[in-house]
């Protein structure tokens, strides 16, 4: 369990009581979580997934089950409230790109305190992505590792779904790549067509040159092609009337040299932040057995062991791009303490999944909690 914001102060009286009951309210749900998950560990990953987010929508057809579980896991405060990106956050905790990649739960997530919600990765076509297995579990490590490659329904399916009514107050990602059989020369037309159809309908972009699981994709964060990219979709976006707050996701893999070189094209082309940082191809530091990683093979690691590193570019960033710059921290947060400590090393706004996988939905409100 994460650290209560009870401990942090010393209330008098009868808050005494509430504390109590906050703290005991807590254990309670994550222990009900800790029930359930072999169950769902018994199931294989990407199966696990699937099976969650279709119980929890066929749970909101209930009557009055949407309450309940907004007052389970429900916890606001004007405190956290961010006005960043010229929109208003309701609370700075949000569902990271991969968990929803065609807007399909949004509804669903949201009553599970989520302040913004990122879609996609969408790319222009529908495609499959790469062959089963390709979600794997590292239950000694809190980590996943994953080569899922951009499986999606292509963008005009995510639109379908997003033109539908969406709770009040959430926002909206739109997390962008190209389609694996696109060239990277001509990546840019895939991500200007996506743009144009999801531009409606988002609050927020986010450029994603920085999944392993596609090939030759992470040769896009280097300057010449990421500079072309982004002018390309940032001429695009400023012919809007009104044009949308736009970031790059970028890799934890990158050098500190090539980190100062993402922040002068960032700054060049005037995109409002960064998302720091996607999965890992490393797999240094884990428990988990090398037989056992030589087995899962290629893929992009997350979860616990990425929370150093994705902390260090998250504060390498801060300290040398303009004060302005928006900076979701995402990698490794899997209590309030490692959320908080994103926060404090220079993250405006943070956003889970893998931490969801090991810890249950009670993460989101121990976070916010934490916060106040």
């Amino acid at each position: 369990m994460s650290r209560s914001p009870c401990k942090m102060t010393k209330p008098k009286g009868r808050p005494i009581q509430l504390c109590s009951l906050f703290s005991h309210f807590n254990l309670f749900h994550a222990t009900m979580y800790n029930l359930v998950k072999p169950l769902l560990f018994s199931l294989a990953p990407e199966n696990a997934h699937h099976f969650t987010v279709k119980s929890l929508k066929r749970s909101l057809t209930i009557p009055g089950a949407r309450q309940i579980i907004q007052q389970l896991y429900g916890f606001e405060h004007p405190n956290l409230k961010r006005n960043l990106l010229g929109l208003t956050f309701q609370n700075p905790v949000g569902l990271a790109a991969g968990f929803d990649k065609d807007g399909q739960y949004i509804n669903e997530m949201s009553s599970l305190g989520f302040g913004f919600i990122e879609v996609g990765t969408v790319t222009p076509k529908p495609q499959s992505g790469n062959p089963q297995p390709r979600l794997f579990r590292l239950p000694d490590d809190d980590a996943l590792i994953n080569r899922m490659g951009f499986n999606n329904q292509g963008v005009d399916a995510l639109v379908e779904q997003l033109k539908k009514e969406r709770p009040e107050g959430i926002i909206i990602g739109g997390n962008i790549g190209k389609n694996k059989v696109t060239p990277n020369e001509q990546a840019a037309d895939d991500y200007t067509y996506t743009f144009d159809a999801l531009f409606p309908y988002v609050d927020y972009f986010v450029v994603n040159v920085s999944s392993p699981n596609t090939p030759n994709l992470r040769s896009l964060q280097e300057k010449e092609p990421l500079t072309h990219l982004l002018k390309s979709l940032q001429a695009r976006n400023q012919a809007q009337e009104q044009p949308k707050p736009m970031l790059l996701k970028i890799a934890p893999d990158l050098t500190f040299e090539q980190i100062n070189e993402v922040i002068e094209i960032v700054e060049e082309v005037e995109l409002e932040g960064i998302i720091a940082t996607n999965t890992t191809i490393s797999r240094e530091q884990l428990k988990t057995t090398h037989d056992t990683i030589t087995t899962i093979g290629n893929g992009g690691l997350s979860g616990a062991p990425l929370r150093e590193r994705a902390t260090a570019v998250i504060r390498y960033i801060r300290e040398r791009a303009k004060k302005d710059l928006v900076i979701i921290g995402v990698g490794g947060i899997t209590t309030a303490e490692d959320a908080l400590e994103k926060i404090e090393a220079g993250a405006d706004l943070v956003q889970v999944y893998t931490g969801l996988v090991y810890r249950g939905p009670v993460l989101v409100k121990d976070i916010k909690k934490a916060l106040v």
